[in-house]
């Protein structure tokens, strides 16, 4: 399996009408969350949605926006739960990060989201910070991209 593009992925700008498809993925909205499902189409309404997918369907997105001390901030990292342990998140995160118009891209997860820390471990995000209080029970770890990585990026497509 190619790591850089598992399964030949395609990744793309969702629009509009490819919410429905994310909602179906995402394990929370298809569980029954309202409040998700409405967040999806949100998302993809306002243009903040990358989605990848194989020749059939979507198997993950991930959400970037602009509103956490005005830097890049991953809102949202999912992948369809037949689609984990192949790359899709990696390959999502680094279609994020290229993306990414701000010198400081940072997320966030849950202490009990093992999954995503390891992901963000093995593609060196540095973590940064913990807050207790959103969730009860399960801080919220602060993870931070590599500068250079998203400066990289910058010079290519500068």
């Amino acid at each position: 399996m190619d790591l850089e593009n598992p399964g030949g992925l395609v990744t793309r700008r969702a629009n509009a009408s490819d919410w429905t498809g994310l909602a179906r993925i995402d394990s929370i909205a298809a569980a029954g969350d309202h409040a998700r499902s409405v967040s999806i189409r949100r998302w993809c309404e306002q243009g903040l949605v990358l989605l990848a997918q194989d020749a059939s369907s979507p198997l993950g997105y991930s959400v970037l926006e602009y509103s956490f001390f005005e830097q890049g901030f991953v809102t949202m990292l999912t992948v369809a739960p037949t689609a984990r342990r192949q790359g899709v998140a990696t390959h999502l995160l680094k279609a994020t990060e290229a993306s990414c118009t701000t010198p400081k891209l940072f997320t966030s997860t849950n202490v009990s989201n093992h999954p995503m820390q390891l992901l963000l471990q093995r593609v060196n995000w540095s973590p940064v910070g913990l807050l207790h209080g959103l969730d009860e029970g399960d801080p919220e770890l602060f993870y931070l991209c590599p500068s250079n990585r998203l400066r990289d990026i910058a010079e290519v497509e500068g």
